[in-house]
């Protein structure tokens, strides 16, 4: 087995018994997207596991991975397991007719190979993502402030939720706040 390097003071122990963590995570992937959905107005579609690389729609993030690529004998001479679903969400957006504030979400599972496996990072990936068409006009900050506050508040009510079936589930403040690059870097002068 590969050994994986976990950062100084990252918990290994879980409040759960390995059966009570495979429920809970089934119990995330029916509540949170539903609780998303409601808040985002987004409609589930089914993600590509590989695409035709002459199409372009798999991202290659930094342009240095290399993806699986496997033949489909008289269909496709090279397909690719996706790396991100960047330009394949966008491209759903028009080819499904999603309007003026709704949006899609997915599950995407993509095998990253060349990824440096550490406690954040697998070559397996197996994440939700989400894509929506802004309305005119509110290409904004407040309309992005309003999108995360959304967001958190879905994740702050699957917790709760969760905490329903498993008492003492971590259940985080919806409380946002907001720091723009510069106030960073003056709080912090010396990283930047």
């Amino acid at each position: 087995m590969c050994p994986v390097q976990f950062p100084a003071g990252y918990p290994h122990s879980n409040s759960l018994s390995v059966f009570d963590t495979q429920c809970a995570i089934g119990s995330i992937h029916s509540v949170f997207p539903e609780i998303l959905s409601r808040e985002l107005l987004l409609k589930r579609v089914s993600a590509p596991l590989f695409v035709d690389p002459a199409t372009g729609l798999n991202d290659n993030l930094n342009g240095t991975e290399r993806p699986v690529t496997f033949e489909i004998p008289g269909i496709c001479p090279k397909a690719e397991v996706v790396h991100s679903l960047a330009k394949w969400k966008r491209y759903a957006l028009h080819r499904y007719g999603f309007t003026q504030g709704t949006g899609l979400y997915t599950c995407m599972n993509a095998i990253r190979r060349d990824e440096t496996v550490d406690n954040l990072h697998s070559i397996y990936v197996d994440q939700w993502d989400w894509e929506a068409v802004i309305p005119d006009g509110q290409r904004n900050e407040a309309y992005l402030k309003k999108t995360v506050q959304k967001i958190v508040h879905a994740i702050c009510e699957t917790a709760q939720r969760l905490s329903e079936q498993f008492p003492g589930v971590y259940i985080p403040s919806d409380q946002v706040s907001f720091i723009t690059t510069q106030e960073l870097e003056n709080l912090y002068p010396e990283l930047s």
